[in-house]
């Protein structure tokens, strides 16, 4: 099999300590800050954890493993990289759909960083203001989506070692110093440890299957396996690097500030909003955490300094959903840096436009509505969410772990994983290879076939 390995005039991370801050910082996000304590408190506050985190060990993890060898062996993009290690066109289509993956995501998702730059303003001069009020001003929320994207596209332009790489080496600290802090002020608030019951004591007969449902969708959506971020990152990845190691460093912090998330939101709930429902859903983070800012002593501050946390949190996601169609440009069209984020970057910001209108009622792009796979869609917004967002993530995990498991030598990958890693041997690899050979391809299959309502009422992710 001929494979192109890390051509020398291929950039690279400089390090293995930049490469994993890059891709933890890939896999950290709004989903694990906004997204995962709001669907903790959808699905039964610890019982959704005590899954979570099976979902991760068990299922994200080695996914995480294959995407990085894929993206290592070849040292291309998600197309060039199932292209140059035998895939034919039909396995190609799968790294096609990563690109779309990032770059459909990358445009409505920068919407929502928009919103957290908004509220860094609103909390630092102390305004109040309402959540609905405010998505549904275009005269805010595009400019700042345009403003987001733009330092995205200035952050991308340095390269991988010039900008990715040092970019994620300021901003993940940042973003560690913040959370902690935060959530260090959130327990410690009288009448906190209702809140802490509520999130780490599971109550083991909560769990049902849209739980496990809700908790693997988002073990993929944290992780970022499905994007094809991780390929891409891999592929500027040295030879001599430890790719168990690192991911394992990538999956702990990904996972500890997804927990740290709902220490903040959940102990402050509970201590300043008695009696309010955890599971406000979405609007969880932008209107309830306000409120609760106000209550606290210097409560501005720390709100400023959470929606600054989000807002790199956010940041540091899109770099590398950018990064994904520019490589591509980069290798299979020979375009310079330059020219390809400029193009793709003022594409997501046109983009974005319809997503930013979708949460205007009676807007065209909030009226449109259809079923797709027996889910019904609401809103523009609602229809990239599910479609790229969640359900083509889930068919990527399942066709790059049939196209390792199945349709390649899965034993070339194993290598890979052991180039770097001596520890990889033995029960450990043979592990690995069942789990991506039956474990992730059975639960996935599972997992969409429920989704298009096979058993029963279609249930998103």
């Amino acid at each position: 099999m001929a494979v192109n390995v890390n051509p020398d005039d291929r950039d690279q991370f400089g390090s293995s300590l930049g490469f994993i801050m890059a891709a933890a910082g890939s896999a950290v996000g709004l989903g694990n800050i906004w997204r995962f304590p709001y669907l903790t408190g959808e699905n039964g506050g610890g019982a959704f954890v005590f899954v979570y985190l099976i979902c991760v060990v068990l299922i994200a993890l080695p996914l995480l493993f294959n995407e990085i060898a894929l993206g290592r062996k070849s040292g291309k993009n998600p197309i060039g990289a199932i292209r140059d290690t035998g895939g034919n066109k039909f396995w190609q289509l799968t790294g096609v759909l990563c690109v779309m993956v990032c770059f459909f995501v990358f445009s409505y998702y920068s919407v929502i960083a928009g919103w957290t730059l908004g509220y860094i303003f609103t909390e630092i001069i102390n305004i109040p203001i309402d959540f609905e009020v405010f998505v549904e001003t275009p005269e805010y929320v595009i400019p700042l989506t345009f403003v987001f994207i733009l330092v995205t596209i200035l952050i991308v332009l340095g390269g991988v070692s010039g900008g990715i790489e040092k970019a994620a080496k300021f901003m993940m600290p940042v973003l560690f110093i913040i959370i902690i802090f935060i959530a260090g002020r959130s327990v410690t608030l009288e009448g906190a440890e209702a809140g802490i019951q509520y999130y780490l004591n599971p109550d083991f007969s909560k769990i049902t299957g849209t739980v496990v449902l809700q908790a693997l969708g988002q073990a993929f959506f944290s992780m970022s396996v499905g994007w094809g971020l991780m390929i891409t990152f891999g592929s500027y990845l040295p030879k001599q690097s430890n790719i168990i190691q690192s991911s394992g460093w990538i999956a702990g912090m990904d996972t500890t500030v997804a927990l740290l998330g709902g220490l903040m939101v959940f102990p402050a709930l509970f201590a300043l909003l008695p009696g309010k429902d955890p599971s406000a859903g979405p609007a969880l983070v932008f209107d309830v955490l306000p409120r609760v800012f106000d209550q606290m002593p210097g409560g501005n501050f720390i709100g400023a300094l959470f929606f600054l946390l989000l807002m790199v949190a956010a940041l540091t996601s899109t770099i590398s959903m950018l990064e994904v169609p520019v490589a591509y440009l980069i290798d299979d069209r020979k375009w310079n840096r330059k020219k390809a984020t400029w193009i793709v970057g003022i594409a997501a910001m046109i983009m974005s436009v319809p997503s930013a209108l979708s949460n205007i009622e009676g807007n065209f792009f909030a009226d449109i509505q259809f079923t797709f796979l027996s889910n019904p869609i609401e809103g523009f917004f609602g229809a990239m969410d599910f479609i790229f967002g969640t359900f083509a993530v889930i068919v990527i995990c399942l066709m790059l772990a049939l196209y390792t498991g199945w349709a390649s030598k899965i034993s070339d990958f194993a290598d890979e994983l052991a180039m770097g890693s001596p520890g990889f041997k033995g029960s450990f690899r043979k592990g690995w290879i069942f789990f991506i050979r039956w474990v992730c391809p059975i639960v996935i299959i599972l997992l969409i076939l429920n989704m298009i309502g096979i058993f029963g009422a279609p249930q998103a992710a």
